[in-house]
């Protein structure tokens, strides 16, 4: 099966495992990387897990909102894009697609460095690292990313050093339903994909902003998933974006991604 299905695959149906990852503390990590749940500037990296990610995956900034940004990803002309999913040596490479709804939030940050200038970023479900990176670039005064994969951790630090970043701090762990952090700026893309974690976001950002007054941006092309569930109701459009091409054909035909403010009414903030 090429990649090109294995995508389609992680769309419909292998989100449920990831889904089930979020609910839980640690994830599932495998054993060896039970102890490596934070990484910050100058950790080094598994020259191992480096040397498959650098020859298995493709520098590029074509195809998606932000040229600005280089990332290390899955394309056609890496090696499995072609192969069968099951010898991929590691979890399932989410972070190794760029999805629509990151693309619009770190062109939103791009585009208004105010949004993050001197303030403090969560980025959840953090990928490939493009929002954080776009928040770093825009002037943000603290970054922290978040995955559980740690593989993902690795790319991002990849993909700092491709954008002449010292890598900002990362944590690998599952942080929803944990105490409500100081953050200025919570974003997250992509994530509604799955209806328990998505109960599970709406009440942690809840949370967030009601204890710290956090802000959150959330970036989606408008799945069924993310546009059904009650959330819809207490966010406000901020921008739209046209997706690319090339972003349109990875992506089932979906042509736009959009920015949303969550605002929760008063009375939910008190739920």
């Amino acid at each position: 099966m090429a990649f090109r299905g294995w995508k389609r695959l992680l769309l419909l149906g292998r989100q449920n495992t990831f889904a089930k990852a979020w609910r839980s503390r640690r994830g599932g990590l495998p054993l060896r990387w039970k102890r490596c749940c934070h990484w910050s500037a100058g950790k080094s990296l598994d020259p191992e897990v480096r040397a498959f990610l650098e020859e298995n995956t493709e520098v590029t900034s074509s195809g998606h909102l932000t040229p600005e940004i280089r990332l290390r990803l899955l394309t056609p002309r890496c090696r499995f894009w072609r192969e069968k999913p099951d010898l991929w040596p590691y979890g399932d490479p989410f972070w190794a697609i760029y999805w629509p709804g990151g693309q619009a939030l770190s062109r939103y940050i791009l585009d208004n460095p105010r949004v993050v200038k001197g303030r403090s970023v969560l980025d959840l479900g953090s990928g490939c690292g493009a929002t954080a990176i776009a928040a770093v670039m825009s002037g943000a005064s603290q970054v922290l990313a978040n995955d559980i994969d740690p593989i993902a951790g690795v790319a991002m630090i990849l993909n700092c050093e491709l954008n002449h970043l010292n890598p900002f701090p990362i944590t690998i762990k599952n942080i929803i339903n944990s105490e409500a952090g100081n953050w200025d700026l919570i974003v997250l893309g992509d994530m509604f994909y799955d209806e328990q974690l998505a109960d599970g976001l709406h009440h942690w950002l809840r949370k967030c902003i009601r204890i710290q007054q956090t802000e959150v941006l959330i970036g989606d092309p408008g799945r069924h998933q993310f546009l059904s569930h009650s959330i819809r109701s207490q966010l406000h459009k901020v921008i739209e974006y046209s997706l690319p091409e090339y972003t349109r054909q990875e992506n089932n035909g979906l042509t736009s991604s959009i920015v949303w403010s969550y605002q929760p009414s008063n009375s939910l903030e008190n739920c």
